[in-house]
């Protein structure tokens, strides 16, 4: 779909991106050029996906240890990679979520989805953005939003609100950052199943219907396909989009995101809910 050198001499840096939909990403930023940096808490998952990655695409990437709940931890990365050289794109991809009744949430267990979807996004952002200013040199940030940031989604009201934080962010910065040369875009996936996420937010039991019976186009999400819009809105082909949110779910907002699955939610017993929690 793009020339392969479509992000050649590009540094770009995903968060999260040692597993899942950030790792997909990284694995076409490679293949058009650019080099890669991944950062996440384990050690050996980064080792792992930085060593994968290397293989399949002879790309130049690095894995580096960053917790983005933590203010000081973001700080040390950028001043780590800056010392190679200033990035050009930011993917705020790390993210955290649960299925749960909301009236039953501590206070640590709604701070865990804040502190790395809000306050994660955010630091990084910063750290970013004021490092470009500095050097008088523009910038891409793309963040990883959802539909429910403007629809609202029962039983996972802490990832919502907190994604909605990071679309006001974007589009808040894209108008102050903009006279930078700083651009910010945020991307709303749908059904993308990944290992792991897949199976804690739709648990056995929960569903009433295939999934991708939500879904008007009547399938889920390949990985290649929002990666290629990641691609796209980093390159310079897109430079006159900015403070945009942009969807790609299959038209599956507009049928309704929670359909079948969370109204059966509504209805089940607290023996239901307390198998889901300890699983």
């Amino acid at each position: 779909m793009f020339k392969t050198d479509l992000l050649k001499g590009k540094r770009a840096l995903i968060t999260g991106g040692g597993t899942g939909l950030g790792k997909s990403i990284g694995k076409r930023y490679l293949e058009l050029g650019a080099e890669l940096i991944i950062c996440g808490r384990r050690r050996e998952v980064l080792d792992a996906a930085a060593a994968g990655l290397a293989a399949a695409t002879g790309g130049k990437v690095s894995g580096m240890v960053c917790d983005v709940r933590d203010a000081a931890s973001v700080e040390a990365l950028m001043d780590e990679i800056w010392r190679a050289g200033p990035l050009d794109i930011l993917i705020n991809n790390a993210a955290a979520n649960f299925i749960a009744r909301t009236e039953k949430l501590s206070p640590r267990a709604v701070d865990a989805i804040l502190g790395i979807v809000l306050h994660g996004t955010f630091y990084c952002t910063i750290g970013c953005g004021k490092r470009w200013i500095e050097g008088n040199r523009g910038g891409v940030i793309l963040s990883v939003a959802t539909t429910p940031s403007f629809t609202g989604l029962a039983f996972t009201a802490p990832s919502a609100a907190a994604k909605a934080g990071v679309v006001a962010m974007t589009r808040s910065l894209a108008v102050e950052w903009g006279p930078k040369g700083i651009r910010l875009n945020a991307v709303a996936p749908g059904l993308f199943p990944t290992e792991g996420a897949w199976e804690r937010l739709y648990p056995p039991g929960s569903q009433s219907e295939p999934q991708e019976m939500g879904v008007p186009l009547r399938r889920v999400g390949e990985h290649s396909e929002l990666a290629d819009l990641f691609a796209y809105l980093a390159a310079e082909e897109s430079s006159y989009i900015t403070g945009d949110l942009i969807v790609i779910d299959g038209g599956r907002w507009m049928q309704g995101i929670g359909g079948p699955t969370w109204r059966s939610m509504q209805d089940w017993s607290d023996a239901q809910w307390d198998t889901v929690r300890k699983r």
